[in-house]
């Protein structure tokens, strides 16, 4: 099972171009396409990023549009697409919405990505937000934090073991005893659910170090030891001196000043950083992508 040794500390992305949300979509990812998806991806597989993330709608409501876009690309084909053009990275749901899926319909998509990508599999997995979207797809929106609680076992006895209940399903999972189990959200329900169900916890934005601390309570609590991925999502950077307007919150300077900058904002008991970048084409954000692999991570990945 993909995990991080204990005293490091991994860095990965959620890929651009896949959403358009005006949240944090750059000029240029609005005219990208494949080519340039692919090319982010082989820069992350060939600079040490530990995964590349990919997020999920299936679709929004034209209330929503002009704020969160409706160009969303699909998690598990575009991570399978993406399998096929790298081999070192591993191909994260940032997140997969568990609600609008069966478990077992999960299990298999998830069990076949692992297959096909030799073990690079990483599930991370949601309650979903937008309640217009639960009830266009017939879901009911206020029963979703039960839902998770309810799929998760559900999805990690399927990748587990072949047969769940009488029935069987193959191609199996190359990792094991299966793929890992991240579970994404900031409030404490989701805090709890990732504690007590999962192997790694991923924020909804930057982790502060209450949740850290109630998620590591959460886990004593429950009796559960071992290894877990926390997660922590750091302020956007540009490495070097921006010669374009990156906003006051983008931190910038050289590899020892952005690297100074993160340790202070990440709290205690975080191993694993979730990076962005501020880049005004595809060329100079794979720049920004190898920039930071070389000069920056070597200073963060020891705890």
């Amino acid at each position: 099972m993909i995990d991080v040794l204990s005293g490091r500390r991994i860095y990965g992305i959620q890929l651009p171009i896949q959403a358009h949300s005006a949240y944090f979509v750059a000029d240029w990812e609005r005219t990208a396409g494949p080519d340039d998806l692919a090319r982010v991806a082989q820069a992350c597989d060939n600079n040490g990023y530990a995964y590349i993330g990919v997020c999920d709608h299936v679709a929004l409501p034209e209330s929503v549009a002009n704020s969160m876009g409706t160009h969303w690309m699909d998690p598990i084909s575009t991570l399978s697409w993406l399998a096929a053009l790298t081999t070192r990275v591993a191909l994260l749901t940032h997140v997969y919405v568990l609600p609008y899926r069966h478990p077992l319909v999960a299990a298999k998509q998830f069990s076949n990505l692992d297959y096909l990508s030799n073990g690079r599999a990483i599930c991370g997995v949601g309650a979903g937000h937008v309640e217009a979207e639960f009830a266009h797809l017939g879901i009911d929106f206020h029963s979703r934090g039960k839902s998770m609680n309810a799929s998760i076992p559900v999805l990690a006895q399927a990748l587990e073991n072949e047969f769940v209940s009488g029935f069987g399903a193959r191609p199996r999972p190359m990792q094991s005893p299966r793929p890992p189990i991240w579970v994404a959200g900031s409030s404490a329900s989701a805090i709890s659910r990732a504690a007590r169900l999962a192997d790694g916890w991923l924020p909804q934005g930057p982790a502060s170090q209450d949740m850290v601390d109630a998620l590591n309570n959460e886990r004593q609590s429950a009796g559960r030891t071992g290894p877990f991925v926390t997660g922590h999502i750091t302020p956007f950077l540009h490495i070097g001196t921006p010669s374009f307007d990156v906003g006051e919150a983008t931190i910038t300077g050289s590899a020892q000043q952005i690297a100074e900058r993160i340790l202070e904002s990440t709290p205690v008991g975080v191993n694993q950083l979730q990076v962005r970048f501020k880049a005004q084409s595809v060329t100079q954000y794979c720049e920004q992508l190898e920039a930071f692999g070389r000069d920056v991570a070597p200073l963060l990945t020891t705890i």
